[in-house]
């Protein structure tokens, strides 16, 4: 099995931590959120990883080389404009459609900056047994961006707040916001769906899918440890929870 981790972005709201390296290497406790996101991946079994960059990507490149890219098999996708979480996976998608990789093979997305206890193996299992296009992990709590899902945990619409206008995709008489943890198993057999190009989010692509009948469904992580690391508030955070063992 294979992963993606998205760690091209430029870390504008971890800033001043980003000014003078990639929100990739900044550091919780001595450990860069590269370095975390390659242990859980690792953890899982995953041996073979692909990971955009743009802001500061030498300093990952050299990164990955001083540390022997941690036991692991690592490409990189260097993006010369960023193009946002679906233009950098789709520009990925070689690494994913090789040969040697059946179709049928899910593969994982998982955000650089984001921080969990996620069982990838109920996920994956989750995503496997449903046949889903792409499995998204989320959680009952608030955020600025909601996602909505049906009684089938079948993605369904978006509202950015729970007091703003919904957009549905698919008829739901009661759907269900929920906040994305940045976290997705994903089929291969997206890239012959995303007929976007050039700078794109990945969530409108799942939205427009789902109004097709695509199965994008929701895989309940509550039960998990979960954080955002995209302020500097958080990596504090992060940290005194992993001082305090309530983390890894």
């Amino acid at each position: 099995m294979k992963a993606m981790i998205l760690a091209a972005g430029l870390g504008t709201r971890l800033r001043p931590l980003t000014d003078d390296r990639p929100k990739a290497l900044v550091e919780i406790a001595g450990r860069t959120l590269l370095e975390i996101t390659l242990s859980c991946l690792r953890a899982f079994g995953i041996r073979e990883v692909i990971i955009n960059v743009h802001h500061f990507a030498g300093m990952i490149l050299e990164y990955l080389k001083t540390n022997d890219n941690f036991g692991m098999h690592i490409e990189v996708s260097r993006e010369e404009v960023l193009l946002d979480t679906g233009g950098g996976l789709k520009k990925a998608a070689w690494f994913f459609l090789e040969d040697s990789n059946p179709l049928e093979e899910p593969f994982i997305l998982h955000n650089v900056d984001v921080i969990s206890t996620v069982d990838l193996r109920r996920m994956v299992q989750f995503h496997t047994e449903r046949q889903a296009l792409a499995t998204l992990a989320v959680q009952d709590r608030e955020t600025s961006r909601y996602l909505l899902f049906d009684e089938q945990l079948q993605l369904c619409g978006r509202r950015p707040r729970r007091d703003q206008k919904t957009e549905l995709v698919r008829s739901s008489p009661r759907p269900q916001a929920l906040a994305f943890c940045g976290i997705h198993v994903v089929s291969p057999r997206v890239f012959a769906m995303m007929s976007e190009d050039g700078v794109f989010s990945i969530i409108p692509s799942y939205l427009r899918l789902a109004a097709q009948g695509e199965k994008i469904l929701a895989f309940r992580a509550d039960e998990y440890y979960w954080r955002d690391l995209g302020k500097p508030d958080n990596v504090l955070q992060a940290a005194q929870d992993l001082k305090d063992q309530v983390l890894l």
